[in-house]
């Protein structure tokens, strides 16, 4: 495993591939119900398809100039640190300091583009897309019983600097290019950029699910022969924070059978923003399975809530978690992130899991796909690619080819169950996770 000072990898001209030019307007108004399915799903309401822009400047939006900079200029994974934040000033204080900005502006409307992305990246080591056969990582018997016992495990240091300076450019790259589906979570500012299925629509994350050591890993800590993608999420600066949680969207998947990751591309402010676990609280069994907030002082979470486990994770870190396991993130107080903190993360499942149809559950919002799959059937689908033991080639094409997608049939299908009361309650949970942030 090599390691060492980040040096930017070469860059081939960007690919796109998109559908025909559609014209926006949006002035619509919305119920609670409506606007939670926009916001959670990141607005996933088109299939990716092999043509042209939507994008007037042959799909490529105006470069966001401080994200290039920034990735330009990074020198070592742990050069992203943040400044400390200030306390409130005094007027005459405020006239003399600048004023925080933050580091990544919200796209305009015209900049979204549709359908499929190619960043054209070349990969690390060496590594051939297509061909070369997924790196591997050993892990400690230590740390799978740790992700067992406690919940969660923080294995540091999984990527080297050239995988984190990867993730970055395609990060990069996908910031200046914005997709539609990251319409809702961005606009609703609960990120900077915010993106559901990010390697469907961008093949250099598809890229490295096939050939980084990922998969490997996390086949460790589920103890499996198998590991498939059940969905995924690319998180640039979580502006408002999420209070004490479970996550319920792990895709059509049981608890036990998804394993939950985050794969980090920078270092976590000492302010803010890193994750607070409560120890062993997989195991409780008094929270809800449809909930999504959590009161840690509800009865029967009393062995657990004084059990914090903080993470300050760095680049090429992975954490690993139960779906059941209690935790949160603080944003900053202001809610202005003057650095990056970005993460792509998401669920795995293990060898034979079977489908788990969620429609009439907060659930279903991360499997949205029209992959026809039923209840019972076998997990096995390129809208689930398998990433361990190796990437499958049929499975590559058809998301090359455009095939892994969604079409409005399927997603007015699945979200028809989201209406009755039942929803609604569980969509307040939802809302009730959101504002959480540091003092000041």
């Amino acid at each position: 495993k090599s390691a060492g000072r980040i040096s930017r990898t070469p860059r081939q001209k960007p690919t796109y591939y998109s559908e025909p030019r559609i014209s926006l307007y949006i002035m619509v108004k919305v119920t609670t119900v409506t606007a939670a399915i926009l916001l959670a799903a990141s607005a996933q309401a088109f299939s990716p398809s092999p043509l042209s822009s939507n994008n007037p400047n042959n799909g490529a939006a105006p470069p966001k100039s401080a994200l290039k900079s920034e990735v330009a200029t990074t020198a070592d994974p742990a050069s992203s640190s943040t400044t400390a934040q200030q306390a409130p000033s005094s007027p005459a204080t405020d006239m003399a300091s600048p004023k925080r900005e933050k580091i990544l502006k919200e796209p305009a409307l015209w900049e979204y583009n549709f359908g499929l992305q190619d960043p054209g990246l070349t990969m690390p080591h060496g590594i051939v897309a297509g061909q070369t056969a997924p790196e591997t990582y050993q892990l400690t018997e230590e740390q799978i019983q740790t992700l067992e016992e406690d919940g969660v495990v923080h294995i540091k240091g999984v990527f080297d600097a050239e995988w984190v300076q990867y993730l970055r450019d395609a990060t990069g790259h996908q910031v200046d290019n914005p997709h539609f589906w990251a319409f809702a979570g961005t606009a609703s500012k609960l990120y900077d950029y915010i993106q559901r299925n990010i390697w469907q629509t961008n093949k250099a994350f598809a890229n490295f699910y096939y050939h980084s050591a990922m998969g490997d890993v996390l086949r460790q800590c589920g103890r499996t022969d198998e590991i498939r993608v059940s969905t995924d999420l690319l998180m640039v600066n979580p502006n408002k924070g999420f209070k004490w949680h479970q996550d319920n969207q792990n895709g059509p998947i049981t608890w036990e059978d998804g394993i939950r990751f985050w794969i980090t591309m920078d270092e976590t402010p000492a302010e803010y923003g890193a994750p607070v676990y409560l120890k062993g609280s997989h195991r409780n069994d008094v929270v809800d399975e449809g909930a999504v907030f959590v009161d840690i002082e509800q009865k029967g979470l009393e062995d657990y809530k004084d059990k914090l486990l903080e993470f300050r994770t760095m680049p090429g870190d992975m954490l690993i978690w139960h779906p059941r396991t209690i935790h949160k993130v603080d944003g900053p107080s202001d809610g202005i992130w003057t650095t990056y903190r970005r993460v792509l993360g998401g669920t795995v499942c293990k060898a034979g899991t079977m489908y788990t149809d969620k429609r009439g559950s907060g659930g279903v919002l991360s499997d949205l796909g029209r992959h026809g799959l039923e209840q019972g059937d076998k997990l096995e689908s390129s809208f689930f690619p398998i990433v361990y033991p190796r990437f499958d080639n049929d499975e590559a094409k058809d998301r090359d080819s455009g095939k892994v997608g969604r079409s409005p049939r399927d997603i007015v299908s699945k979200l028809g169950g989201l209406a009755g009361k039942a929803s609604g309650d569980k969509f307040a949970s939802f809302f009730q996770v959101l504002g959480s942030q540091a003092k000041r």
